[in-house]
């Protein structure tokens, strides 16, 4: 077509159009450029404490050293507003400071026990507000808990898992062809893990070269949405197992199915917390040792080695797990939640879900949480651990996670990164499949 209306023109016609397109074509190439995507931003920040492993022995007193720039500029004159305070607390400074030569200077204070302090910051350029927080430790290597260790605490977990134990687990395997590779078969499971029918979904993971392998088992992250398959860690030689901690929640339900059964759920946190043998916890902790049973019963386990990871809600059942079942020969928890339980009742920063912070908690909580309290599991672990955090992360704050850290007597390495809050780095992850590799018999 093109070609047919070039023929018909005259060769007035044609120089014109030419013209023309030399013309425009330096408008579109700037139009291209005034456009452009930025490849930095336009005011950098960058935040370190005067110690810049951010740990500090008790009385030691902290300053956060804060630089900015506007397109390569140092900030003069800006305005810098902060508070600081004991993590997760009312702050017992709020000031500001100004900018001088791109640099501003925060105190942020000290304390007089082990624990976390918190500085958060924020100052305006050309209409922006720019944000951020900073936590530092206080000889955070001896914080210790404010949970009490029951006396019949093992009693009532070996009573609690013996009545688990008696129920079949009667599995029900359904392949999932939809989610395999090459090289990993997936498969959905049921499983009663307890008494009155209570049971689990699960999803397994497992090679298809017809060897025996490592099992792995993964709980899951806190909340009651759909989880799905994973193939990751198969690929790398384990038989896999992740969980929906909720009963009859079978991620494969259309969604308004599975929504209206886990509807009741909603607090689950908080259901029958009022009495140690109704917390909802209760039926939770036991299915994750039924499900170690289970990955222990599969014909291609290869008989030796046992382990459990996983973050948040997950990383505090990777150490429950641990603790409760002997069949678990590694574990290695990220930013564990339901830690230290009882810290607010003490005026110091708690675990998720940070029960009595800024609020009163159903009458006998105070009573039932040390014997859910990973604190009193982290103590009770013998196998190696690897354990992770970092010390940013306001969901399970570092406080919480050194406090069941700095009970686990069991050969544990740290990784406790200085930046990340409720995430990981990609290193980290790394570090954590070569140390589980390691420990492989």
């Amino acid at each position: 077509m093109y070609d047919q209306y070039f023929s018909n023109m005259n060769s007035r016609q044609y120089f014109v159009c030419a013209l023309a397109a030399l013309f425009l074509l330096p408008l579109s190439w700037n139009a291209r450029a005034q456009f452009s995507p930025e490849r930095r931003a336009y005011v950098e920040s960058i935040a370190v404490p005067d110690h810049p492993d951010r740990v500090y022995s008790v009385g030691q007193v902290a300053t956060l050293r804060l630089e900015a720039y506007e397109a390569g500029v140092p900030l003069d004159g800006v305005w810098v507003r902060y508070r600081s305070g004991d993590e997760l607390m009312e702050p017992d400074t709020i000031d500001s400071v100004q900018f001088r030569g791109g640099v501003a200077l925060l105190p942020i204070g000290t304390r007089m026990e082990p624990g976390f302090k918190t500085i958060s910051y924020e100052f305006a350029v050309a209409g922006k507000q720019y944000k951020d927080y900073v936590n530092v430790g206080f000889s955070p290597e001896k914080i210790r808990t404010f949970t009490p260790d029951p006396e019949d605490f093992d009693e009532f977990w070996a009573k609690t898992i013996s009545e688990a134990q008696a129920v079949p687990l009667d599995p029900v395997v359904t392949p999932l062809p939809q989610y395999s590779t090459e090289t990993v078969e997936v498969s959905k499971v049921k499983l009663t893990v307890g008494p009155g029918g209570r049971n689990i979904y699960a999803y397994l993971s497992r090679p298809k070269d017809g060897k025996k392998h490592p099992v792995l088992f993964g709980p899951p992250g806190a909340g009651t949405r759909k989880r799905g398959p994973v193939t990751f860690y198969s690929e790398r030689g384990y038989i896999y197992l992740n969980i929906n901690i909720h009963h009859d929640a079978d991620s494969e339900l259309p969604d308004d199915e599975y929504n209206a059964i886990v509807a009741p759920y909603a607090r689950y946190t908080h259901d029958g917390i009022e009495d140690r043998d109704s917390f909802y916890y209760r039926e939770v902790y036991a299915a994750c040792v039924r499900c170690i049973d289970y990955l222990c019963s599969l014909p291609d386990w290869d008989g030796r080695n046992v382990g459990v990871t996983e973050g948040s809600q997950g990383g505090a059942l990777t150490l429950v797990t641990a603790a409760l079942s002997p069949k678990v020969t590694f574990c290695a928890p990220f930013y564990p939640a339901l830690c230290d339980l009882l810290g607010a009742r003490h005026g110091r920063a708690p675990g998720w879900p940070k029960y009595f912070l800024g609020k009163e908690e159903n009458e006998g909580a105070e009573q039932t949480l040390p014997y859910y309290d990973v604190v009193n599991f982290a103590r009770r672990v013998k196998c190696p651990v690897f354990f992770a955090f970092g010390f940013n992360d306001p969901t399970c704050c570092p406080t919480s996670t050194y406090a069941a850290y700095n009970e686990i007597t069991a050969p544990k390495v740290l990784a406790a990164t200085r930046t990340n809050g409720h995430w990981r780095f990609s290193a980290t992850n790394e570090e954590s499949l070569e140390w589980m590799q390691s420990q492989l018999k």
